[in-house]
């Protein structure tokens, strides 16, 4: 729809009319569209093109809307700037009102004047009154306003040329003047004090005295010490390797594409690790940076360099590029004194204090090889076939009994005490004596479920005593006395003493317990003589039962229950 041009709403009549005529232009029935300026409308241009926005709508068909506007570029030439320091006309005789109270121009006020502030301003005295400063408009674009070099004159740079130019002729006269003093025709003296001039002077260049080999050999120091391309390195830390790759080859970041694979530095197009993990290193294609630096003769060379540059920073003539033979050869020899130094430090090190037999070892490769014995196994880890392997030792003292102890520290637990001890005689001391078997049946008897059963089972021979039975009935009281004690040794250490566990509760018993209870919290804990609660405290030997403390366990009040503090009034 070319033509379509009004936003407004159309009736079902008008837009089917538009869409016909619509047809009828791009069938080529009906004459095209023209716009304002005469153009015509291609009428296949799409409705989203030809249609403008609401904002640059004529009212009209017209394609204005995709064309940039025209708009003044006058403003944006780099060269339209401020004409410093210029000044209108000549300056004024006297002072004016309204100007400047220090130097009498009428463009700017005293707060503003750049001029020294005068001891009496132009005001009170009339006199050297400045001309007024012209005032100047420049309408500056965008890139005008961002040109830092705008409004710069190149002349100004001409000032420091000139100004090198002076110093550079007064070290060659300096120069000159030394080499008449020396009164010589020897061309090697009169080049090493040129030499010796141009080095006080600064690294410059002196055509006179100065030979074309000296020259190449600064050219060259220059050209050493500029960064090369695709090197990442400094060029006095820098290892010229080149990490720019042929155009052909796979990008090292798409070997793996998995996130959490090797890292790829895309600033210096390095990847270190390995990216393919799973593949051997001599079946892969790239298998990191790290495997190509020190695989192969890389280390040697990274060695031979490093001499170069400490034997250089020493100041020694050493340059692998230029002179690689003799790098290498100078690197051999240090080598070899570096060892021989070390065997003497060694050898009189050993002549004074001794101690060369600790220093006699066997080799590696027996210590860390392999062995022809064989130990078969089970599934349980016994040898079944061979010696077995010695454990490995910690570098603790292990296996030491002291005090005539047969087994270590820690090799006994006792549940009761919740202490560690000597499993030979169950002591819980350390550094005590061995007891041996004597302090594991004094062990026994002294813990607390002995003590218990000793003490009940003596209650129970003084009543025995108090109330004598017929002898022929005293086996069978003996065997039920034991039950009895078993079971209430059972009772005290079960969770049945503390309420929880599975209770045979009875019913009648547990109301009666609960109806008491309730008393007892009416009563808000106070003793009563006549109370049968009272009556059973005040009894030499009582105990609980499990329905009275059941009955304790339902009616203590929870402090965490939200509706502990309700209280049921009754009202609906």
């Amino acid at each position: 729809m070319a033509s379509a041009t009004g936003t407004g709403k159309l009736s079902r009549e008008e837009y089917r009319r538009q869409k016909d005529l619509d047809a009828a232009r791009k069938a080529g029935t009906a004459p095209a569209a023209v716009d304002a300026e005469g153009k015509t409308i291609n009428p296949h241009i799409p409705q989203y093109i030809a249609q403008a926005p609401w904002y640059l709508d004529t009212g009209g068909p017209s394609l204005e809307h995709q064309r940039i506007p025209e708009y003044d570029r006058t403003s944006d030439k780099l060269d339209n700037w401020y004409d410093r320091g210029a000044r209108a006309g000549p300056a004024a005789k006297k002072y004016r009102k309204g100007a400047c109270e220090n130097c009498g121009a009428m463009t700017h006020k005293k707060q503003d004047c750049l001029e020294r502030p005068r001891k009496r301003g132009a005001k009170f005295t009339n006199k050297d009154i400045a001309p007024d400063e012209v005032i100047q408009e420049v309408a500056a674009g965008y890139d005008a306003k961002r040109d830092r070099w705008n409004g710069y004159d190149p002349a100004e740079h001409k000032k420091v040329y000139e100004e090198y130019a002076a110093l550079e002729a007064a070290r060659q006269k300096l120069r000159e003047e030394e080499i008449d003093k020396q009164m010589t025709t020897d061309l090697a003296t009169v080049r090493k004090v040129a030499k010796a001039g141009k080095g006080e002077g600064g690294a410059e260049k002196d055509d006179d005295f100065g030979s074309s080999e000296e020259e190449d050999e600064d050219q060259d120091k220059y050209a050493e010490a500029a960064d090369a391309v695709g090197q990442k390195l400094d060029t006095k830390t820098r290892i010229t390797v080149r990490n720019l790759r042929i155009r052909e080859d796979t990008a090292k970041y798409l070997i793996n594409l998995d996130p959490s694979s090797a890292y790829y530095d895309p600033k210096t197009r390095s990847m270190r690790d390995n990216p393919l993990k799973n593949v051997p290193p001599e079946e892969a294609r790239f298998t990191g940076d790290n495997f190509l630096r020190y695989s192969g003769e890389a280390p040697e060379v990274q060695k031979l360099q490093l001499f170069a540059w400490q034997a250089a920073s020493r100041g020694n003539d050493v340059h692998m590029n230029a002179n690689p033979t003799q790098g290498e050869l100078l690197h051999h020899q240090y080598q070899k004194k570096k060892e021989e130094l070390k065997d003497t430090t060694k050898v009189s090190i050993l002549a004074k204090y001794g101690g060369e037999e600790y220093l006699q070892k066997a080799p590696k490769e027996l210590l860390q090889g392999q062995t022809e014995e064989y130990v078969e196994f089970s599934r349980t880890g016994q040898v079944i076939k061979g010696k077995e392997r010695a454990k490995a030792r910690s570098k603790y003292p292990e296996d030491v009994y002291i005090n005539n102890h047969t087994a270590v520290w820690g090799s006994w637990y006792d549940t009761s005490s919740g202490q560690w001890g000597f499993a030979c005689c169950h002591s819980t001391i350390h550094l005590s004596y061995c007891t041996g078997l004597a302090g594991i049946q004094a062990a026994q008897a002294s813990s607390a479920q002995n003590l218990l059963t000793s003490s009940e089972s003596s209650s129970a021979q003084q009543q025995q005593q108090q109330s004598p039975e017929p002898s022929s009935s005293a086996p069978k009281e003996t065997e039920s006395t034991k039950e009895d004690r078993r079971k209430k040794a059972e009772e005290l250490y079960s969770k049945r003493r503390l309420g929880e566990g599975d209770l045979n509760l009875d019913e009648s018993k547990l109301a009666e317990a609960l109806k008491e209870e309730k008393n007892r919290r009416k009563r808000k804990g106070v003793d009563d003589e006549d109370d049968p609660w009272t009556a059973k405290k005040k009894k030499d030997k009582y105990e609980v039962t499990e329905e009275e403390l059941e009955a304790y366990r339902r009616n203590r009040s929870n402090a965490e229950d939200p509706m502990a503090n309700y209280v049921d009034t009754g009202d609906y």
